[in-house]
This record gives structure tokens, C-alpha cells and sequence, in this order.
């Protein structure tokens, strides 16, 4: 049940924001955004060669591996919370996750890279 829960999260957030972010830098018009974020955003990225435009996706992605990883630490307990007492636990169809969502996830994302 771990496993599927962690493909399914790196689908869903990794695999379709990547697609949805490229997918916004490729076909939004400076001139139709409407907040100052996505235009500076949007001016950076039409600025790069296509080489440095996939860096800066690859940059993206990453980020949200990193940011799912340590989310995935801290719910299962591999990781602490500064400043903060609380001992999360996550459950999937009422079986404890026991403190390996963070592992799979990393372990799933090196498979998949090589």
C-alpha cells in the first residue's frame, strides 16, 4: 500500500506540476499575466536559451522532490519539526505507515532517474 501511495503522490504532484508549469511558461503571453510574480517569472524564463528553460524546470522539480521528501520525513518521523511537539503518524486504509514514506520516496525517485 506504501508504494502505491508514493507513485501516486510523485504523479500527481512531480510528474503533472512539472507538465503544468512548462506547460505555462511555453504558452502564457507576458501580456495576459496578471500578477507581477508570474510576469517577472515568465520575462526570466523567455530570457533563457532552451537549454537553461529546462535547467530551470529540472530546478522546479527538484524543488518539489526536496519539498515532498521532507513533508514525507516529518509525517513519518524520520524527521523533526523545529519548534514543534508534535508527533504526526499517517495511516493508509488503518495500517501505520511506520517511518518509511520518506525512504520509499527517494528510493522510487533514484529508480526512476536511473
Amino acid at each position: 500500500m506504501n508504494e502505491i501511495f508514493i507513485k501516486s503522490i510523485y504523479k500527481s504532484i512531480v510528474e503533472e506540476n512539472t507538465h503544468l508549469y512548462k506547460n505555462l511558461f511555453d504558452n502564457t503571453s507576458i501580456d495576459k499575466a496578471s500578477d507581477e510574480y508570474w510576469k517577472k517569472s515568465l520575462k526570466l524564463y523567455n530570457s533563457l536559451s532552451e537549454e537553461n528553460r529546462e535547467v530551470l524546470i529540472n530546478i522546479i522539480q527538484q524543488t518539489m522532490i526536496d519539498t515532498i521528501s521532507n513533508m514525507l520525513g516529518i509525517i513519518d518521523g524520520s524527521s523533526t519539526l523545529s519548534g514543534g511537539d508534535a508527533e504526526p503518524k499517517l495511516y493508509l486504509d488503518d495500517t501505520d505507515t511506520d517511518g518509511e514514506l520518506q525512504d520509499l520516496f527517494l528510493a522510487y525517485v533514484e529508480d526512476i532517474e536511473e
